[in-house]
């Protein structure tokens, strides 16, 4: 039956072939990526000094290649060693070699936790064309599994940082010519995979390293010193070079200078995993020797170090767009200094296209904790959460967050780690939690309801203790998570929650403030949802004459309150009441939003529904085709509200008993949908059965 039931803004006014060998390894940049090359995610760039590791090359492949070969399960390596050893370096060589051999697919996913490897999984799905609408991220994710499950062309997929065994697994494809490469410091992974050991640079190479970087080459005894106060660890004797090669010393005078920096000072007894007192005077040496240099890198370097390590656009670095352009030129160009300033200094990295910004998790750790001991964290945590919010205004609510799905992961991805340290600090404020809210609400906006409403949970119970339960916000989280549950179909969680929400409403903001009208609203259509119409009819009449009076009658809150009394009106069987509505809302949509406003289309939809549902075939067909026609230039040919037009019009033509038009746009329908949503999506169950009955009345 047509009638695709969407209603206006339902939320409306939310408070809201070998690839190793030892030459290969001396490319100091990748290639760019070949035609149908597909290269995704961050996978940083060579360092400004790379020292090869051929032997350890050698062995990855030499553990990948025999598993590869031999045909059937995926061949998997583990690599472990201590934090700042260079297993993510040596796993990101690995990955050159495969662009450089022309591999179909090479792909870097973050993997300290499921929510990262859901992200990367689906920004593979994006650049695969695996992705169908209103997929949430762990259906899009195993859809990447099993592609790469299947591939016989050869694939690299990259775990990095990855934490815990069961969860790479669950997201690793077990068959197939892909080969799996996990980096981690959790020894368990060696347990369950072949393993390849990360140790320190072996003394020569260590001492290469400096020789290299600083372009001392008289005093390789000297270099050896360093090398072995610094125990070979490559992140440490980057740091140690970069002091070296800035202050123009000798490796002595470093010397001189690390024993004698005061560790104390700057750091308290070290907690959590344990990395040697060396390492932690080097990283902090050299940000010192920075930040009295060009003071002025501090900010951007603490901001840095609470923000995630898998990657940071410079995009939030630049902050917040003037009126929706560019950011300031003199603003970009001060970032872009400050950047390569810490970038000499081996104190971040980027990303192979230069657009993400690396920083070692030891390095963030080390800054945390120096921020910490001069209690200076929380400013730090307020600064960078400006900064998200600044890059939260470019990013479209609604319809429209459809196409911006990639920012979305971005924002929830940094607003994520800034909350986990923000927890630990014990420093949530009301601005954090609004970004976590907004993630909510998009993830919501992307139909993602495996992860919206445990994020909308618990972001009201922190509201709630941080907020008190009457707070406005908290009401507003209160009202996020019901149309969460009513989305996810969980009405009887939805409804009490909405109804709990009015009520505080009511008291706390009063009958007339607009979030309580929106409240009322929702609370009618989970009554609608639940066929509950005699409670349902009631209660949008009320809200439909409260915003009228208090908003004005051509308010978006407004239509979306005709458009939905008109609809129920219709859904009880009263025509004489639905279609005039009906038409009244159309024709004032148009005139206050525009004729290709989301809303309005849906308000057209629904116009030829009640079309439909009198008799009037005519106008139905007329009203469905344009409909359908403006949806796909609009909102796209994918877009769920594009597939339930189509379908509407198929059943329009179905009735007129045009079976030659109903049937060929029934068995198209029927195609998107299973490719787009899945066989067993409602729209394509609806899509099949419509199409089984009109064949049955083909001659």
């Amino acid at each position: 039956m047509p009638g695709d039931g969407d209603h206006i803004d339902f939320s409306s006014g939310t408070f809201h072939d070998k690839v190793v060998g030892k030459e290969e390894h001396h490319h100091h940049y990748p290639p760019p990526p070949k035609p149908g090359q597909i290269i995704e995610g961050d996978i940083p760039q060579p360092p400004k000094v790379f020292q090869p590791r051929p032997a350890l090359l050698e062995e990855l492949d030499e553990v990948l290649r025999p598993q590869a070969d031999t045909g059937g399960a995926v061949a998997i390596c583990a690599m472990a060693g201590t934090p700042g050893v260079g297993k993510s370096m040596l796993a990101a060589s690995y990955a050159w070699a495969c662009q450089h051999a022309n591999w179909p697919i090479v792909a870097w996913i973050p993997a300290a936790g499921e929510e990262q490897i859901l992200t990367g999984l689906g920004a593979l799905a994006d650049r695969l064309g695996l992705r169908r609408s209103e997929d949430d991220a762990a259906t899009v994710a195993l859809r990447v599994k099993t592609h790469l499950a299947a591939t016989r062309e050869p694939a690299l997929v990259v775990f990095d940082n990855a934490l815990e065994v069961e969860t790479v697994q669950r997201w690793c494809p077990s068959t197939g010519a892909t080969r799996v490469i996990i980096t981690s410091r959790n020894h368990a992974f060696t347990r369950a995979y072949p393993l390849v050991e990360v140790h320190a640079f072996t003394p020569r190479q260590a001492t290469a390293f400096l020789t290299g970087y600083t372009g001392i080459r008289d005093d390789d005894d000297g270099a050896a010193e360093v090398a072995a106060e610094l125990g070979g660890l490559p992140l440490a004797l980057a740091q140690a070079a970069a002091v070296i090669t800035r202050r123009r010393i000798t490796y002595a005078a470093y010397l001189d200078l690390l024993r004698a920096f005061p560790l104390e000072r700057y750091l308290p007894r070290l907690d959590g995993d344990p990395y040697p007192t060396g390492t932690a005077q080097a990283i902090l040496l050299s940000i010192t020797q920075a930040e009295e240099s060009t003071p002025e890198i501090r900010d951007l370097l603490e901001v840095l170090a609470v923000l995630s390590p898998a990657g940071i656009p410079r995009t939030i670095l630049y902050g917040r767009a003037v009126d929706g352009l560019a950011p300031d030129a003199q603003v970009v160009d001060a970032v872009d200094e400050a950047l390569a300033i810490l970038a000499e200094a081996s104190l971040i990295g980027f990303s192979e296209d230069g657009t993400a910004v690396l920083m070692h998790r030891l390095i963030q750790r080390v800054l945390r904790e120096r921020a910490t001991h001069e209690d200076r964290l929380s400013q730090i945590l307020q600064t960078t959460t400006g900064l998200l919010a600044a890059y939260n205004t470019t990013l479209p609510d609604g319809a429209a967050t459809w196409g911006a799905r990639a920012a979305v992961e971005v924002l929830h991805e940094q607003t994520s780690t800034v909350y986990a340290i923000a927890c630990r600090a014990d420093a949530l404020t009301p601005g954090l939690l609004n970004l976590r809210t907004w993630c909510g609400q998009y993830l919501h906006d992307l139909a993602d309801l495996r992860r919206a409403p445990p994020l909308l949970e618990q972001t009201l119970a922190d509201r709630e203790r941080v907020l008190g339960a009457d707070h406005p916000s908290t009401l507003a989280s209160r009202n996020n998570l019901a149309y969460a549950y009513e989305s996810a179909g969980d009405l009887a969680r939805a409804i009490p929650l909405y109804e709990q929400t009015l009520a505080d409403s009511e008291r706390v903001l009063g009958a007339d403030h607009p979030s309580t009208l929106t409240s009322r609203n929702n609370l009618a259509s989970t009554y609608e949802s639940a066929g509950d119409l005699a409670r349902a009819i009631p209660l949008y009449e009320q809200t439909l004459a409260d915003r009228e009076r208090v908003l004005g009658a051509d308010h978006p809150d407004t239509l979306a309150s005709r458009n939905n009394l008109a609809y129920v009106y219709e859904s009880a069987g009263d025509l004489a009441r639905a279609i005039p509505l009906h038409k009244q809302t159309a024709t004032d949509c148009e005139q206050a939003l525009g004729a290709d406003h989301p809303s309005t289309l849906t308000s057209r939809n629904n116009l030829a529904s009640a079309y439909y549902a009198a008799g009037d075939l005519a106008r139905a067909t007329l009203l469905y085709e344009q409909t359908l026609a403006d949806r796909e230039r609009v909102l796209g040919a994918d877009h769920p509200s594009t597939l339930a037009s189509r379908n509407n019009l198929a059943s329009t033509y179905e009735s007129a008993g045009d079976l030659a038009r109903a049937i060929p746009l029934y068995e198209q329908t029927l195609a998107d949908c299973e490719q787009l949503l899945g066989s067993e999506h409602p729209t394509t169950v609806t899509v099949r059965a419509n199409l089984q009955a009109t064949r049955r009345l083909a001659p």
